[in-house]
């Protein structure tokens, strides 16, 4: 949380502040966001000037008391992203500094927290790092003995035994933080049960180390990385499970980097029939084809919803349509991708010409098709190619009538309501509009079904890239609204549909097929539920499952038609 926190704060700060953004310090121990943070030209600040100007944010390890009140007096902005955890210890250090209390930290002597803590302690102050140490610990009249908030947990129980024993008058406050002391736990725990644990974290972050030290001792191969790209794969072949742990420092998207490429391993180490099928299937899925498909699938479903038997057309305006603004977006909108799908920014990279040669010719197919079904779904695709063309394009200039974004993508949450709004559009409404001239009571209820369908797509992936998408700054529905809150949308939504798809067919607003399609919102639930559980990781497993809903609505809808004739 901690960590989370301060790199969100950091983020924002670059957005909303003018002039020169710093961290004191490294804001955190992973080499990878401090990379990024450069990019975005977010310094590190090493020493304190005499004057100085911009803002400066105060690392999650937090910093002596003095050196916040010199960064002030030097003329900065001065940001405080210390942990909340961090700041509990220091306050109670320095609650019982004021009263004469000595204060015992065990940690690190030369880590950042430690030394942070070490200003709000007086006078009466020791670091403990072994239990050696303890032995020669002056005897204070008084004492209170805290705990770096990455501690290792069991060196911390031998501590407050030998303080039992040895100074029973000392106070002992537990502050090691819970996250990392259920890490520790559960690490054990894991190493019983899988053939090989991966540790993934910075090589400076201490709470990394420990985890590693306490993997190796459970006797299993045991490996320390700091990225996906220093994974020996070959050397995992033999293992049937295999345990991921990270340190707190950690982000999600470089744990979901070692998750993709653990993942292809039973296909790199199968037989060749399995390494073709992974080989189809991550192209299918990255070039946007089975997306495509699903689209389909789904007008499929929306056509016969509302009863109209001629899909064809339509059909393949929607898979058209899909095909090339997808295509489109990923190229143009790699960067997020970097973060939440490295491995799909690299095919996106070497085969940049190729896919954009086939977004133009699915385009171009699309509006020959739209023409052929009549001169308003014509325009309209025209229209919606127009907005999808522009979407990660600057249409304002820059800071233009004092407006900083200019950009469609810059809207909070308009991916997610744009692409539910347009996919509704082409698997709903062109049918309807094209055969009848206009719009029915059954398009209007099958294009907010659609939508809803689409929406919880959308929002869920986001939720999955939430990280990545911060990184980039897009500002998704998860990231407007928070996780927790937009999951429970997703979830009403999902049951709002069910329950409605039965209504809808129960009042004739549209065909029998309705109570068949209510299991499509059920799969998804279901889908939702095992991600939220830990069942399901971000990864190629994932995405299939979940472009795979608009596959099944489309075959339920072509087993009702078979059923009915």
């Amino acid at each position: 949380m901690g960590v989370r926190r301060a790199v969100e704060m950091v983020l924002d700060a670059s957005r909303k502040n003018n002039g020169p953004i710093y961290t004191f310090g490294p804001l955190i121990h992973n080499p990878q966001v401090l990379n990024i943070l450069e990019e975005k030209e977010i310094h590190i600040l090493g020493k304190i000037p005499k004057k100085g100007s911009g803002t400066v944010l105060i690392r999650a390890h937090g910093i002596p008391p003095d050196k916040s009140e010199q960064l002030r007096n030097a003329g900065f902005n001065v940001i405080d992203a210390t942990c909340p955890r961090v700041i509990k210890v220091q306050t109670i250090i320095k609650n019982h500094a004021n009263k004469g209390y000595a204060s015992i930290i065990v940690g690190d002597r030369d880590h950042a927290e430690v030394i942070g803590l070490l200003g709000y302690a007086g006078e009466k102050k020791i670091v403990i790092g072994s239990m050696e140490q303890l032995d020669k610990i002056p005897a204070f009249e008084k004492a209170i003995i805290v705990a770096q908030t990455t501690q290792n947990t069991q060196f911390f129980e031998e501590v407050k035994t030998w303080i039992r024993t040895h100074r029973p008058g000392y106070q002992i406050f537990d502050t090691i933080c819970g996250s990392t002391e259920k890490r520790q736990y559960e690490v054990k725990g894991l190493s019983q049960i899988v053939d090989a644990v991966i540790v993934v974290g910075g090589y400076t972050s201490g709470n990394t180390q420990r985890l590693y030290e306490i993997a190796q001792k459970s006797g299993k191969p045991s490996f320390y990385v700091e990225n996906e790209s220093q994974l020996d794969l070959s050397s995992l072949y033999q293992a049937k499970s295999i345990g991921i742990t990270a340190g707190a420092s950690t982000p999600n998207w470089v744990i979901r980097r070692v998750y993709r490429s653990l993942e292809t391993i039973p296909f790199q180490k199968g037989k060749t029939f399995r390494k073709f099928f992974f080989s189809t299937l991550t192209i299918l899925l990255f070039s946007n084809i089975y997306l495509s498909l699903g689209a389909l699938c789904l007008c499929y479903a929306c056509t016969r919803l509302q009863g109209i038997d001629h899909f064809l057309p339509y059909g393949l305006i929607a898979y058209f349509y899909v095909q090339s603004m997808h295509i489109f977006n990923n190229l143009t909108g790699r960067r997020a991708n970097r973060y939440n799908d490295p491995d799909k920014a690299l095919f996106y990279d070497k085969n940049k010409q190729l896919l954009a040669v086939l977004a133009l010719l699915s385009g171009i197919a699309g509006i020959f098709t739209a023409m052929m079904s009549g001169l308003t779904i014509f325009l309209l695709f025209l229209l919606m190619s127009l907005i999808g063309l522009l979407y990660n394009m600057r249409i304002i200039p820059r800071d233009f009538m004092g407006i900083k974004s200019g950009r469609i993508k810059d809207i909070p949450a308009s991916k997610t309501i744009l692409i539910a709004l347009a996919w509704a559009m082409v698997t709903a409404l062109f049918a309807p509009l094209s055969v009848y001239g206009y719009i029915t009571v059954s398009s209007i209820f099958v294009f907010l079904w659609s939508a809803g369908l689409v929406f919880v797509r959308t929002a869920f992936f986001d939720i999955v890239d939430m990280h990545g998408d911060r990184m980039v700054g897009r500002e998704t529905l998860p990231i407007v609204l928070g996780k927790k809150h937009t999951m429970l949308i997703l979830k009403s939504t999902l049951g709002i549909l069910a329950t409605t798809g039965i209504f809808a067919s129960l009042f004739q607003l549209t065909t029998n097929l309705g109570y068949a399609l209510a299991i499509f919102p059920v799969f998804f639930f279901m889908l939702l539920m095992l991600y939220e559980k830990g069942y399901l990781m971000p990864g190629l497993r994932l995405e299939f499952l979940a472009e795979t809903n608009f596959i099944i609505a489309g075959m339920i809808a072509g087993i009702w038609v078979i059923a009915n004739v």
